[in-house]
């Protein structure tokens, strides 16, 4: 390889700034960020550090070639162009993984057939013998990204994601994974300098990746190989020589601790505390949030709570605020991070946070919330730190470029469902004009001072008024066999305009009275069905909550019972 070459870093969503940060301390040059991955130049030495050291990558790609393809003729002509000698030999095994985002492509395992066939064929032109295929443990990784006609094939240096760190030996139900735990623990802010606590640990990825910070161990020292140790100029007295390296690890003189309500919970997280080499640093205990006893000296709380989809607790809510309670009453003075993807659930904490930020956990939006506990109001503790300068100090962050809107070339554009909803209702209120609604997202289209019959004539469909209903129901009737001499019901009469549904000739005596027996009918069959609050009464009737009455009524109910500062009843 060349002495620096291009190298792409895989991360999730919201850890980008946090991989950039961690590759420029590692010598990484002309860093560019975009949307779930960062892109940068440096040589064998670094692309070999950055797989063993790096916490937010899942993976590291070295681009080979770039190139434009308009079908699978095309694909195949350019990828065979490649010498794949330099990089493999018939004796090799390789395997290709393809990501398709394309009008073109439609199918991915398509793609990864015709670069499979063009290396196959080079070869067999040349050698007459062709390297084989292997969906494990090949020699060597090919990974081809496809958006719309720009096609991209690289080599994958790492082979199975970085998050795998190779500590884990069991796990529980829903873990939450390596990467992301380190991402919020350096997001925190986290160093080491203080003690560290995770209330519902789980299988103890969190506390893990947090003794790794602090004593700066490599988290890719577990691993047993990388994708790159099959490279054909792998160099193995460079990687044993970083691989060695312990002159960065640092001391960790505070203790880490961890619980869960879940005995077997804890027994896997002891098992993988040990695999690790960490039993010395971290603390494991089985205890309830309610129960539990904050060491003084912790200042740090980092969790994921349980989030109401893969793991659905009786009274979710209620465990929500149990961590408000635990932070209010025996964390005073330290900060508290969560993460989960319902806002509904983080608002029964009763705190409201003083940052947030958006993350991405397996396929699920979530929000990492920081809360700062303190005693007393918030009011105060405001005052307090605006008088010390502290409010609203940001710390300096370096700034990284961008790549155009965030994406690269090979990389899929997404959008979050929060994007659609805003974008779909945008274009709903830039259609709405005087009443009348557009279906056409032309830029031609939406000049709202033409007139709407003409538009008819392009093929689109605007709102009907009430006089089209009028003026459609009015001509159906006359050609109906079934309707010829009757007029059309309702307010759009040509004539006299009684009331909606009144027949043509008045109700009769028999239509009253079952008119009359269905509203009994319905009466009777809500007999028996209790309504909530505010349910069933008119606002202001005798014993509604909108009326003296009814509030008098609900203070005798809720007699005796307290109200705390979170709004939950205190025990």
């Amino acid at each position: 390889m060349k002495e620096t070459f291009p190298i792409m870093g895989k991360t999730y969503k919201g850890l980008e700034e946090v991989l950039a940060k961690e590759l420029q301390d590692m010598g990484a040059q002309d860093i560019e960020v975009g949307n779930r991955a960062v892109s940068f130049k440096g040589d064998k030495s670094l692309l070999y550090k950055v797989n063993l050291c790096a916490r937010t990558a899942t993976r590291f790609l070295v681009p080979l070639v770039t190139f434009e393809a308009r079908d699978a003729d095309e694909l195949y002509a350019k990828a065979k162009a490649i010498d794949w000698s330099e990089y493999l030999s018939a004796d090799n095994t390789f395997s290709i993984d393809s990501t398709v985002y394309s009008e073109t492509f439609t199918h991915s395992k398509f793609v990864a057939y015709r670069v499979k066939d063009a290396i196959a064929d080079q070869f067999m032109e040349k050698e007459d013998k062709r390297p084989s295929v292997s969906l494990t443990n090949a020699d060597l990784m090919i990974n081809v990204h496809v958006s719309e006609t720009v096609c991209t094939i690289s080599l994958d240096s790492t082979g199975e994601s970085l998050h795998k760190r190779g500590y884990r030996v069991g796990q529980t139900e829903a873990p939450i994974s390596e990467v992301l735990a380190a991402g919020m623990l350096l997001q925190a802010g986290w160093d080491g300098s203080t003690d560290f606590m995770d209330p519902m640990c789980g299988s103890g990825t969190i506390v893990i990746e947090a003794a790794l910070i602090a004593l700066n161990i490599p988290p890719g020292i577990f691993r047993k190989e990388f994708a790159f140790e099959k490279w054909r100029d792998f160099d193995k007295d460079l990687f044993d020589e970083l691989y060695n390296d312990d002159s960065f690890e640092r001391e960790f003189n505070h203790k880490i601790y961890g619980s869960d309500i879940s005995v077997p919970a804890i027994r896997i997280a002891e098992q993988n505390v040990k695999s690790a080499g960490l039993t010395k640093y971290i603390e494991l205990n089985a205890v309830s949030i309610q129960d539990i006893e904050m060491p003084e000296s912790a200042k740090l709380m980092v969790t994921n709570p349980p989030y109401g989809e893969r793991l659905k607790p009786e009274k979710i809510q209620d465990l929500y605020g149990d961590i408000g309670r635990m932070l209010k009453q025996k964390f005073t003075g330290g900060t508290a991070w969560v993460i989960s993807s319902e806002e509904t659930y983080l608002s029964c904490i009763g705190m409201k946070p003083s940052q947030k930020i958006h993350l991405m956990n397996s396929e699920m939006d979530c929000l990492f919330c920081k809360y700062e506990v303190f005693a007393g109001k918030r009011e105060d503790f405001v005052k307090e730190k605006i008088r010390n300068g502290e409010y609203h100090k940001e710390e300096e962050k370096p700034e990284f470029k961008r790549t155009e809107r965030g994406h690269f070339s090979f990389e899929k554009e997404t959008r979050s469902f929060d994007d659609f909803k805003r974008e779909r209702k945008d274009n709903r209120e830039r259609r709405q004009h005087s009443g009348r609604r557009f279906y056409s997202d032309r830029p031609q289209d939406r000049n709202f001072g033409e007139n709407r019959d003409d538009r008819r004539d392009d093929g689109f469909r605007p709102r009907r008024s009430r006089e089209d209903f009028s003026r459609d129901d009015r001509d159906f009737r006359r050609d109906s066999k079934f309707g010829k001499d009757r007029k059309p019901f309702g307010k759009f009469r040509d004539s006299e305009k009684p009331s909606r549904g009144f027949k043509k000739d008045g109700w009769k005596d028999g239509d009253r009275k079952e008119r009359g027996d269905r509203r009994k009918f319905r009466d009777d069959d809500r007999k028996g069905f209790k309504p909530g609050r505010g349910e069933g009464k008119p606002f202001g009737r005798k014993g509604s909550f909108g009326a003296k009455g009814g509030r008098d009524n609900f203070k005798k109910r809720n007699e005796g019972r307290r109200k705390d500062s979170w709004g939950d009843e205190e025990d």
